[in-house]
C-alpha cells in the first residue's frame, strides 16, 4: 500500500458492470476520472454478457438475477445467496491479496455482492467508503415506497411492514428474503463497518442519519459530470417538452401524462425510454387520443438520445419515490435546459424554483399542469435567462475535477482515520 502523498490505488465495487442506471454512469465516471488523475483503478462485480471489459474479470461473481420469479426456483437455496456470499466474499479476498487496494470504494452491492464483501474487506483492514445512490441501508424496498406510497415505517430499523405489505416487486417471497437481509445487516452492523457515507442529496444524508444505521460520518456531495462535458446553453429548441429514463411507475409518469392532457398544451410531449409501464402508457395515449401529441420513442442512448436532448424546449421528471441525485435533470441543466420537477427527494436541491425550471408537488395533476403551463408561457428573453442560469448552476455544482478533489482527500482522511474514532477525524 502506498503512503499518503502519492496516488491510491482504488478498488470500485458494484453489482453491475455495465450502465444500467444512474449508479453506473457515477461508478465508471469515477473510475474513468481517478485513472485521468493517476490513480490506479480495479473493479469487482458480477459475471453479464452485457459487462463492459476490465482486468478483474475472473474475480467477479456468478451472474444472479434477483428480478426472476422466486416461486420456481428453490427458495432457500437463492435466499442464502442473497443473506450471504460465501463465492463473494472468497473471490474478492482473491482480488485484494492480489491487488492490495488502498481504499475500497462500495455502490450498488447488495442483494447480489451480499455484505460478506465487507467482511472480507475488513479482515485486511483497508477503509470502506460508501456512496448510498438509494435507500436500500434503510429500507429493504430501497425506495421508501409501498404500492406507489412513500412510506418510511423500515426506517426504525424494524422491517417486518415490508414483508406484510409485499412492498418488493409485490412478492412475498422477495419481500421475506429483503426483510430478512436488512434484518442480518441489522443484527451484524453492517453499516457500521463502512467508515464514510457519501450522498448525492442532503436528503439522502439527512434520512440515514435519522435511521441511526451507523455512527460513522455522512457526507453530501452532488454527483459530478464527465470532465470533458461542455456547459453551453442551446437555445434554439422545437417546443416539446422531453421525458427520458426508465418508464415505471415511481417516475410520476401517469401523473406526467395526466397532467399534460389537463394542461391542454399544444407543445407535443416525448417519452424516451423503455420500462413495465409501457403497456398502460400505450393504452392510456390511445384511449384519450393523444397520439398526434404524445410520442413514445423507445429507448435511445449516446448522440440519438443527446440531440432530442437539445431540441426539447425543457425536460420533465415528476418523480413519486425519494429522488437522489439524479443525471437527467444534471445532463439537461448543463445544456441550459429547464427543468419541471417533483418536490420528492434530492430534486429541490437540483432545480431552483422560478430560476431554472419550475417545481411542482408529487403526484399532484393540478400542480404540474400549473408548472407546465408556466414554461410553455416564457417568453424567449425569460427561457434564454433561465437556460443560461441553468448552465451556471450546472458548472458549479457537477465540476468533475472539484468532486474528485474532494473526495481524494476523503480518501486520505479514511486511511489516516482507519481504527480510531472515526467519526471526530473525519470533516
Amino acid at each position: 500500500m502506498r503512503g499518503d502523498n502519492t496516488n491510491m490505488k482504488i478498488l470500485l465495487v458494484n453489482k453491475f458492470h455495465y450502465i444500467k442506471g444512474g449508479s453506473e454512469t457515477y461508478y465508471f465516471g469515477l473510475g474513468e476520472l481517478l485513472k485521468e488523475k493517476g490513480h490506479e483503478v480495479i473493479y469487482f462485480s458480477m459475471k453479464d454478457d452485457r459487462n463492459f471489459p476490465c482486468g478483474q474479470e475472473g474475480y467477479f461473481t456468478e451472474h444472479m438475477d434477483f428480478n426472476g420469479k422466486m416461486d420456481k426456483i428453490p427458495m432457500l437455496q437463492t435466499g442464502m445467496k442473497i443473506l450471504y456470499s460465501r463465492e463473494a466474499k472468497k473471490k474478492i479476498s482473491a482480488l485484494i491479496q492480489k491487488e492490495k487496494p488502498d481504499v475500497v470504494h462500495l455502490n450498488l452491492f447488495q442483494r447480489q455482492l451480499t455484505h460478506s464483501i465487507i467482511d472480507a474487506v475488513t479482515k485486511y483492514h483497508i477503509p470502506i467508503v460508501y456512496t448510498a445512490h438509494d435507500l436500500n441501508c434503510i429500507c429493504p424496498n430501497y425506495m421508501m415506497l409501498t404500492h406507489g406510497n412513500i412510506c418510511e415505517a423500515c426506517k426504525s430499523g424494524h422491517y417486518g411492514a415490508c414483508f406484510r405489505n409485499q412492498c418488493v416487486k409485490d412478492s412475498s417471497v422477495k419481500s421475506l428474503l429483503s426483510a430478512a437481509e436488512a434484518y442480518l445487516y441489522k443484527w451484524k452492523k453492517t453499516y457500521q463497518k463502512i467508515d464514510l457515507f457519501i450522498t448525492p442529496s442532503d436528503f439522502y444524508k439527512r434520512k440515514i442519519e435519522e435511521a441511526a444505521i451507523t455512527t460513522s460520518p455522512v457526507i453530501h456531495m452532488k454527483n459530478f459530470l464527465p470532465a470533458k462535458s461542455v456547459y453551453q446553453a442551446v437555445q434554439e429548441n422545437d417546443s416539446y417538452f422531453l421525458y427520458f429514463g426508465r418508464l415505471s411507475k415511481e417516475k410520476g409518469i401517469m401523473t406526467m401524462l395526466k397532467a399534460y392532457q389537463e394542461s391542454g398544451l399544444e407543445n407535443q410531449l416525448y417519452l424516451a425510454g423503455s420500462g413495465d409501464l409501457e403497456d398502460e402508457i400505450q393504452q392510456y395515449i390511445s384511449c384519450h387520443q393523444l397520439k398526434e401529441r404524445i410520442r413514445l420513442m423507445g429507448f435511445l442512448s449516446g448522440e440519438v438520445l443527446q440531440r432530442i436532448v437539445q431540441r426539447a424546449k425543457c425536460i420533465v421528471l415528476p418523480s413519486e419515490w425519494y429522488e437522489n441525485g439524479p443525471y437527467t435533470i444534471m445532463e439537461a441543466m448543463a445544456q441550459g435546459k429547464p427543468v419541471i420537477v417533483s418536490s420528492n427527494g434530492g430534486l429541490p436541491e437540483i432545480v431552483e424554483n422560478g430560476e431554472t425550471g419550475y417545481i411542482a408537488r408529487p403526484k399532484d395533476t393540478a400542480s404540474l399542469a400549473e408548472c407546465m403551463k408556466k414554461m410553455a408561457g416564457l417568453s424567449r428573453e425569460e427561457y434564454r435567462i433561465m437556460g443560461e442560469k441553468a448552465v451556471a448552476n450546472a458548472k458549479r455544482d457537477f465540476d468533475a475535477d472539484q468532486y474528485l478533489k474532494n473526495l481524494v482527500q476523503y480518501y486520505e482522511q479514511v486511511r489516516r482515520s482507519y481504527g480510531k474514532n472515526r467519526s471526530s477525524n473525519i470533516t
